[in-house]
């Protein structure tokens, strides 16, 4: 499946790409949120499974409606574990690592972040968990997922679409990126999805990429490390992957990223 083979729909706020693998379909939701937030619904048969949730009041509402239509088995909370008046009567699936994260770690750190930078426009009660699962195969509304355990929560394998779903990857932007090490785990981790062949990498702030991206990033990701051990100051580690990359978005993951290089 080419990334960019979809049917678009344009909501009032976001819009519902669309893609469609005969069986199962993709709906990828784009926010155009404060914090550019990406949700997926995997439907097969009329029944969905959403991928993450939103956080901003609007795009609860606007995602709830579009998925009237369908009969939602169920929702994985990963890493973005804000926004509970979304579909609050769902079954929700974490592992426990990822409830954790979201309601003492450092998911909660950021939904305290953006609860003070955005107000009372963001949902910032932390959804319920129903069901904490394990790594492993799990069967939801009749769709199969493989989750995978990661160091803050839990990546998600669709293998009848051969996709997978993380966190952050975003080829043309900034991401955070916690010192050197992270970043080696990061490059393995890119590094085995290439391994895989997956068609489409999902995640929770870009929509859908894939292989070549993920080349993209590994380069990025080694070259961000040189850049680091160049410079002295967070001030110049910013100044010169701007210079490197004067396209790239994100800025404010860059100012973390920076953060964590230059403590």
């Amino acid at each position: 499946m080419n990334k960019n083979t979809f049917q678009t729909t344009k909501l009032t706020k976001g819009e519902m790409n669309v893609y469609d693998f005969g069986s199962i379909k993709l709906h990828a939701y784009k926010t155009n949120d404060f914090i550019d937030d990406e949700v997926f619904v995997v439907e097969k048969n009329g029944m969905a499974v959403v991928i993450e949730s939103p956080c901003f009041f609007d795009n609860n509402r606007e995602l709830a409606a579009y998925l009237e239509k369908f009969k939602v088995a169920g929702m994985f909370v990963a890493y973005h574990g804000a926004g509970a008046s979304f579909l609050p009567d769902v079954q929700k699936y974490a592992t426990q690592n990822a409830v954790d994260y979201s309601g003492n770690g450092g998911g909660k750190a950021l939904i305290d972040q953006f609860t003070s930078a955005f107000g009372e426009i963001f949902d910032s009660s932390v959804h319920k968990i129903t069901d904490v699962i394990e790594a492993g195969r799990i069967t939801i509304g009749g769709i199969d997922f493989v989750i995978r355990q990661t160091a803050e929560a839990f990546d998600i394998e669709i293998p009848e679409i051969n996709a997978v779903y993380t966190h952050m990857l975003g080829h043309d932007c900034h991401s955070i990126v916690a010192g050197a090490a992270h970043a080696d785990a990061m490059i393995a981790e890119l590094e085995g999805y290439i391994e895989k062949g997956y068609e489409l990498i999902l995640t929770s702030h870009y929509t859908p990429e894939d292989l070549k991206d993920a080349q993209t990033k590994i380069d990025y990701l080694k070259n961000l490390k040189k850049i680091a051990a160049s410079v002295q100051s967070a001030d110049e580690f910013k100044a010169e992957a701007n210079r490197q990359y004067p396209q790239y978005g994100g800025q404010n993951y860059l100012d973390m990223t920076a953060g964590f290089f230059f403590a």
